[in-house]
């Protein structure tokens, strides 16, 4: 589910490599989803939901600085959906997990899976263009 694709590439190495990393983070919630034989999937998704916190605060600030480099018109704009990706995911129900796994897991999966092709899609590919 969750691939780069060359329809996603930058043209800028160290973005591309951070956005493949994303990708396999998302692949790995997808693959826990679909392991029908984890009964308790609670530690693992609350990993996966770390590690794409961790992840992604890290990719956004090599991005956000790349972009100053270039002096790149849309950093501010950048900067609100970078903050607004991580707000969404520290305000993430720990709760609900418990509740419903695998609707928590779809949940997070179309989240993550909207943002990372509309935001590369729509914005990312704009930097190479430098507007």
């Amino acid at each position: 589910m969750f691939e780069m694709k060359d329809e996603y590439i930058t043209g800028v190495q160290l973005i591309d490599r951070e956005h493949e990393k994303l990708f396999e983070i998302g692949e790995r919630a997808y693959q826990l989803l679909k392991n029908n034989f984890a009964l308790d999937k609670y530690d693992k998704i609350m990993l996966i939901v770390g590690e794409l916190k961790d992840y992604t605060e890290f990719h956004f600030n090599d991005e956000e600085e790349y972009m100053a480099s270039i002096n790149y018109t849309g950093l501010f704009t950048q900067k609100v959906q970078h903050a607004e990706f991580i707000r969404v995911l520290n305000n993430f129900d720990a709760k609900s997990i418990d509740k419903n796994q695998d609707e928590t897991i779809m949940k997070l999966l179309d989240y993550i899976a909207k943002w990372l092709v509309e935001h590369i899609l729509k914005e990312d590919l704009r930097i190479k263009e430098g507007i």
